[in-house]
């Protein structure tokens, strides 16, 4: 009898439908917000701009990576962190709550394998900012690290092929109040890696060494990666860079007066079809360029950061609580939110 029960209930497992993110109210994007009352959450966001979810966290969350099969969520705490949490979307339930190794902290950005079964998380050593991307298994195991080549790494990407391209963001912090140590010799890098090496590595002319390389966005083999300045406030520089695989970076910019109103500083950035995008919180401002780096034209948006690809353009968020859409340059609200949305939308 006892083999008949574990037969049958074999079969039941089996046949149960694997929860997705349906289940979760299908949202097509993730960002972490604080609202009205100074509590903190995070957002599924449908294709209209709707809530399709919402879930509180304990502290400001920064960026999160979204699960590629199952509606599990990881949600980064803002960088140097020493939280992440992984959140089951369709029930509300805390899954697990992760804790980099003794000595670790994580950088705000992670991101899954094509499958599923392995999470990287950008990570740097806390008394010397050495980077490192956390290596967790299918059940958020912790089963090792890889070095990034680089000090402050920030956002990491998957590219095809299960490469992962990481922003080493050049700058040492202070493990305890994020101050900034080594500015004047700072040394940014983007590095690609591949099964547990790197792969290649990019760095900027040493004239743009204050240029610290933060996020990324990658588009039919290109790869985007927005800047914030570290120099001389009054220096107008590029803030977007785009780069292919064995080839030199490309910097675009917007003409001086355009480019100086970003103040130096790019939150976000995303392709969408035949374009590039990045947004200036500080500026209010974001600008589009084509894929050969050509200047398209700004969009003007107080407090303009999180940004996304979708249909016929890009999704946008901002501190206000605003959600618009942005077409060609014109930006289209889809809802006003009581809230202030934080830096990145995750796509899903």
């Amino acid at each position: 009898m006892t083999s008949r029960r574990a037969f049958l209930a074999g079969l039941v497992a089996v046949a149960a439908p694997k929860p997705s993110w349906a289940d979760a109210g299908g949202p097509r994007w993730l960002a972490c917000a604080r609202e009205a009352d100074g509590a903190y959450a995070l957002f599924g966001i449908a294709e209209d701009g709707a809530d399709t979810f919402r879930l509180p966290l304990p502290a400001r969350g920064h960026a999160g990576a979204g699960h590629p099969h199952r509606p599990q969520a990881v949600v980064f705490a803002r960088r140097p962190g020493a939280f992440a949490l992984v959140l089951d979307c369709a029930t509300g339930s805390l899954l697990r709550q992760l804790t980099p190794p003794e000595g670790m902290q994580f950088n705000g950005h992670g991101a899954f394998t094509e499958d599923g079964s392995l999470l990287t998380t950008t990570e740097q050593r806390a008394s010397d900012s050495q980077g490192f991307l956390g290596l967790w298994d299918a059940e958020y195991r912790r089963i090792g690290q890889i070095e990034t080549g680089g000090i402050g790494p920030h956002e990491v990407l998957r590219l095809p092929g299960d490469v992962f391209a990481v922003a080493n963001g050049g700058i040492a912090t202070d493990p305890s109040d994020r101050t900034k140590l080594n500015v004047p010799d700072m040394a940014p890098s983007l590095t690609y890696i591949e099964a547990d090496a790197i792969a290649e590595q990019v760095t900027l002319n040493p004239a743009l060494h204050f240029a610290s390389i933060r996020h990324l966005a990658h588009d039919d083999g290109t790869l985007a990666f927005a800047m914030q300045w570290e120099g001389d406030a009054g220096q107008v520089v590029p803030l977007l860079g785009l780069h292919r695989r064995g080839n030199a970076p490309l910097l675009a910019s917007a003409p001086d007066a355009e480019q100086a109103l970003m103040q130096g500083y790019a939150g976000s950035c995303a392709f969408t079809a035949g374009e590039v995008a990045i947004t200036s919180p500080r500026g209010g401002r974001l600008h589009r360029f084509d894929t050969s780096g050509a200047f398209l034209g700004a969009t003007r948006r107080a407090d303009i950061c999180g940004l996304a690809p979708c249909p016929g353009g890009f999704l946008t968020t901002d501190g206000g609580g605003g959600v618009l859409r942005v077409t060609q340059g014109h930006a289209r609200p889809l809802g006003l939110r009581p809230r202030a949305w934080d830096n990145h939308i995750v796509t899903l």
